[in-house]
C-alpha cells in the first residue's frame, strides 16, 4: 500500500477533481464524474486509518474533532503539487476521507467557459450575488474567478469567510483577507457580523446555512457592500423561494421586500458531460431588473422564469437557452442537452 502523498500524487497528474479513501475498496478517484481505482490494494480499517493520520500529519492539525464528531473538514496543502479539501468521518466503524484537489493557481475563467456576463459581476459596487448549484457544480470556482477578477481591476478590502479556504488569492490591486470557518472564527454568523467592522468593500460568504445568516448577509448588502453568497440551489426561482421560506411565517413579507431591494443577481450553474468525455458548464443569469423585483416582492416567482428568458436584452440567460447554445456549438449531445434542461419538451422542440 502507498502512502497518502504518493495517491495525492497520482490524482493531481491524472486531473482528478477528488480522491476517495474508504474501506472496502481500494483508493479510488473521480475522473470527469466516472470513479477509478487507482491503487491495487483492498483498504481495510487499519490501512484507512494510517492514511488518514498521514493526511492530519501534512495539515498540522489534531484528530479529535473527528474522534469526537465523527467528520472533519479542512484544507492543507502539499508546497509544489496542490491544495487539498479534506472531509473525513466515521462510517461502519472505519475512518474514511473525501479529499477535493484544488490548483495552487486560479485557472483562468475563459478556459473554464464561464461567460463574460458572470465575470461583469464584479464590477457591482453593492448588493447581493448569489451563485447557486448542486454540490460539485463549480460554484467555489466561479466565485474565486470574480474575486480574482475585483482584485486586478479595483482596490478594495475583500475578505472572504470560507469553510474551509480552497483558492488561496494573493493581493494584486485589493487587499484580500480570507478567514475559514472554525480556524480563524467560530462560524459565519460571527464572522459575518465581526466582517462589518473590518471596512469591507466586497464580502464573500462561503453558504448561507440559516436565517440569522440570511438576515446578517442582506443587511451588510443593503448598507452599501457588495456580498457575494452561495445557496445549494437550482435556478434563481428555487433560491428565492429557499431564502424566503427559511424564515418564520410572519417575517417572510418583509424579507421579500428586502430581497428585491438588496438582491443584485442570481448565477445558477451545473456541469454538463461534453462529447469529448469531460465537463462543460452551463449557465441560469439572473439579472435584477424593476419587473423582477416586483414579482419577488408580490410573492410572484413563478412568473421569474419568463423574464429571465425573455431578458437577453439585459444580459440574462435561461438554463435551457444555455443548453441550447452548448448543443448549436456542438458541445453535447442531445440527450444530454435534455436530460439537464429544466423543460425538456419545450427544449426537444427547439432542437428539432
Amino acid at each position: 500500500m502507498e502512502n497518502v502523498q504518493a495517491y495525492l500524487q497520482q490524482a493531481v497528474a491524472d486531473g482528478a477533481s477528488d480522491l476517495f479513501i474508504i474501506s472496502g475498496s481500494p483508493v479510488c478517484e473521480k475522473l470527469e464524474k466516472r470513479l477509478r481505482m487507482i491503487g491495487t490494494d483492498t483498504l481495510y480499517p487499519q490501512h484507512t486509518k494510517a492514511l488518514i493520520h498521514e493526511i492530519y500529519e501534512i495539515a498540522h492539525r489534531p484528530m479529535e474533532h473527528l474522534e469526537e464528531d465523527g467528520d472533519d473538514d479542512f484544507s492543507c496543502a502539499v508546497p509544489g503539487l496542490a491544495r487539498f479539501r479534506v472531509n473525513t468521518y466515521k462510517q461502519r466503524g472505519s475512518l474514511a476521507a473525501v479529499v477535493r484537489i484544488v490548483a495552487f493557481d486560479l485557472p483562468d475563467w475563459r478556459s473554464l467557459n464561464i461567460p463574460e456576463g458572470v465575470m461583469d459581476l464584479a464590477e457591482l459596487n453593492h448588493g447581493m450575488v448569489l451563485v447557486t448549484g448542486t454540490a460539485g457544480s463549480g460554484k467555489s470556482t466561479t466565485q474565486a474567478c470574480i474575486i480574482d477578477r475585483i482584485n486586478k481591476t479595483r482596490e478594495a478590502h475583500v475578505i472572504t469567510l470560507e469553510d474551509p479556504i480552497e483558492y488561496l488569492h494573493r493581493n494584486c490591486k485589493s487587499i484580500i483577507s480570507q478567514r475559514e470557518i472554525a480556524i480563524d472564527t467560530q462560524d459565519y454568523l460571527a464572522a459575518l457580523r465581526a466582517c462589518l467592522r473590518q471596512a469591507p468593500d466586497v464580502m464573500l460568504l462561503g453558504e448561507m446555512r440559516d436565517h440569522e445568516t440570511i438576515r446578517t448577509a442582506m443587511t451588510a448588502a443593503e448598507t452599501g457592500h457588495l456580498l457575494i453568497a452561495t445557496l445549494h440551489t437550482k435556478g434563481a426561482v428555487n433560491t428565492i423561494d429557499r431564502i424566503v421560506d427559511s424564515f418564520p411565517g410572519d417575517q417572510q413579507i418583509q424579507v421579500r421586500v428586502q430581497l428585491a431591494m438588496v438582491l443584485e443577481a442570481v448565477v445558477s450553474q451545473q456541469l454538463l458531460p461534453d462529447k469529448q468525455g469531460g465537463l462543460v458548464p452551463a449557465y441560469e443569469i439572473m439579472i435584477m431588473n424593476g419587473a423582477i423585483r416586483s414579482m419577488i416582492r408580490e410573492s410572484k416567482t413563478h412568473q421569474i422564469d419568463q423574464a429571465i428568458a425573455s431578458g437577453g436584452s439585459e444580459g440574462m440567460v435561461s438554463m435551457d437557452q444555455s443548453i441550447l447554445k452548448l448543443y448549436q456549438q456542438g458541445l453535447i449531445e442531445k440527450d444530454t442537452a435534455l436530460d439537464y434542461a429544466d423543460n425538456p419538451d419545450t427544449l426537444r422542440r427547439r432542437l428539432g
